[in-house]
């Protein structure tokens, strides 16, 4: 019976796996009764399919025809097809119709919901008129900065032969067409009528009253009578006919737009439908090696902001680390109705030392214009274990006593009465105390030549580009140890060298960033940077920068203390959210 089971099982792999990835979208999910809408039936990877049962939607619809269309791409040297089975429809009463899933290319679409409102009556100014161009804002009372959809329709019967359209030319605003244009048929006052769709992202730059001029449709509607060939001779059925210039201007539409709330403080003013804020990179097992760079990505999306909106991101101070950004990166998406920013920012993060390494919380105040609050899309700080080079963990601080503790263990029967056995439990206990003595012994004294030797290693390699008569740990000393290196190609010694020379004068510095934060020389700060990102963030300089001349007459260093004790990675804009 197992065998026969297992024959049915290997006879359904082939078919499920020949089933195609389909999905069903609507050029619009709100409409009113007597206007039409487009089901698109998706298929991927296909360029031939059969139209599926469309019975199951005669209830609520009437299927006025279908239409297919296909497309062949090649993205990074990969092919792929796509073919689209356009449904058109009509509603045939009002509320909140299902169209439920369909047996598309051996797989099932997704159910979608589709309100039909009742019939739109605001026609009635145009009423007789064959051509009208109606336009609306989706918000009319909205925040300075907050992106809305503005829709412009063109509504025409009979036919057009050509006309133009133009774009509203708004002053004091951000106007982005969103998508392709969207045609169906609407009625209106008993009226059937074509209708071109267009919508855009409107946003304001400013605060006060907005005003969206009006626009003007001009064309020519093909007229199929000749008053001055009654007959037809030379137009049989009226197939070719005359055309009349026709015209349609839109209404104007005007937006209350507010400032920021009073209480928003000096934060970024971020308006938006959602955000979202993510970092990735982080280790599974929370280890780090010291000096071995960590590799984070931070991100934020959010839904009615461009990326041009977001603010730039940035790590906060990390204790115990060097911290270099990558160049940072924006993209925006449209889904026909609303901007998607995205934005991202690498960062190359240095252990300095051994034990543990906090990421402190990471946070973006943002407002929901959807619920009028203000919100905080918060990243909880991580704490990371920092092993030593040698892979080796970090020393506790009760180190010392683990080890002698045996030693105090041994001797404690020592104060029991005085007999054989405690003679004998002295005399056993005895060897294991002296070898735990001398193994602490060699312990300590192991650990003193290496750190005498990693001394003398570390001074020879300063005292080696002077003469023996000058002291190896001087400043002088560290600066021509530095303008020696920087005559090769080293980078990584590059920046070492300059970072000792840098503290010898500064001891308040920590890295390289903070360096070029305390220097006033523009020309030098540019260097840094350039030189931290040749060797973190794998960017190669379109010309070599010459580093001993930059630097060949000493640090710029600015004259106010704030230079001593700024850090040039400023925390990510707010973390301190008043």
């Amino acid at each position: 019976m197992k065998y026969r089971w297992l024959l049915w099982l290997c006879l359904l792999l082939p078919w499920t796996a020949m089933a195609a990835s389909v999905q069903a979208t609507l050029d619009r999910n709100d409409v009113h009764l007597g206007e039409t809408v487009t089901l698109n039936l998706h298929i991927g990877d296909a360029v031939t399919a059969s139209t599926p049962d469309l019975s199951v939607l005669d209830r609520d619809f009437e299927v006025l025809g279908t239409s297919t269309s296909s497309s062949l791409s090649v993205i990074n040297g990969k092919q792929s097809a796509e073919l689209i089975i356009g449904v058109a429809l009509r509603p045939k009463h009002q509320g909140d119709l299902q169209i439920p899933s369909l047996n598309l290319a051996g797989s099932q679409t997704n159910p979608l919901t589709l309100h039909v409102g009742p019939p739109d009556t605001t026609a009635g100014g145009h009423a007789g008129q064959d051509v009208f161009v109606e336009a609306e804002a989706s918000a009319n009372h909205i925040y300075v900065g907050q992106q809305i959809l503005y829709t412009v329709r063109l509504f025409y019967a009979g036919d057009l032969n050509g006309g133009n359209l133009p774009n509203p030319d708004v002053t004091g605003a951000d106007l982005q067409q969103l998508g392709n244009d969207i045609t169906y048929g609407a009625d209106r006052n008993g009226r059937h009528y074509s209708v071109v769709e267009r919508r855009y992202a409107l946003t304001p730059r400013h605060a006060g009253s907005l005003v969206v001029p009006s626009i003007e449709f001009q064309g020519e509607m093909l007229d199929r009578g000749n008053p001055n060939d009654p007959g037809g001779f030379f137009n049989p059925g009226g197939l070719f006919g005359n055309t009349t210039p026709v015209t349609a201007d839109s209404p104007e539409v005007k937006i209350d737009v507010q400032a920021p709330p009073v209480d928003w403080g000096q934060t970024t003013w971020l308006p938006a439908r959602s955000l979202t804020l993510s970092l990735q990179g982080l280790p599974s097992d929370d280890k780090l090696t010291a000096g071995q760079p960590l590799n984070l990505r931070l991100s934020v999306d959010a839904q009615g902001l461009s990326g041009d909106a977001l603010p730039s991101l940035s790590l906060p101070t990390i204790d115990g680390a060097m911290v270099y950004p990558d160049q940072p990166k924006t993209t925006t998406h449209d889904d026909s109705e609303w901007l998607t920013g995205h934005s991202e920012r690498g960062f190359a993060i240095i252990p300095q030392r051994a034990g543990t390494l906090t990421i402190p919380a990471i946070t973006l105040t943002w407002f929901d214009v959807q619920s009028g609050q203000k919100k905080v899309a918060t990243i909880p700080s991580h704490t990371l274990t920092v092993l030593a080079a040698n892979g080796a963990p970090a020393p506790a601080a009760s180190t010392t006593q683990s080890v002698a503790a045996p030693s105090v263990a041994a001797a404690s029967p020592a104060a029991s009465p005085a007999g054989a056995g405690t003679a004998t439990v002295v005399a056993s206990s005895t060897p294991w105390r002296w070898i735990a003595l001398g193994s602490l012994a060699l312990w300590l004294l192991s650990t003193a030549i290496f750190v005498w030797l990693y001394k003398r290693k570390r001074l020879s390699m300063v005292a080696m580009t002077k003469p023996h008569t000058e002291p190896a740990d001087s400043t002088r000393a560290l600066r021509q140890a530095f303008l020696d290196a920087a005559r090769g190609h080293d980078r990584s010694v590059q920046a070492r060298r300059l970072l000792a020379w840098a503290r010898a004068e500064r001891p308040a510095v920590r890295n390289l960033g903070q360096v070029a934060e305390a220097l006033a020389s523009n020309e030098q700060r540019a260097a840094i940077e350039l030189l931290q990102r040749e060797q973190y963030a794998g960017v190669s300089a379109e010309a070599r920068i010459d580093l001993a001349a930059i630097f060949g007459k000493g640090f710029a260093w600015r004259q106010d203390e704030k230079a001593e004790n700024d850090s040039p990675l400023p925390p990510l804009y707010p973390f301190k959210l008043d």
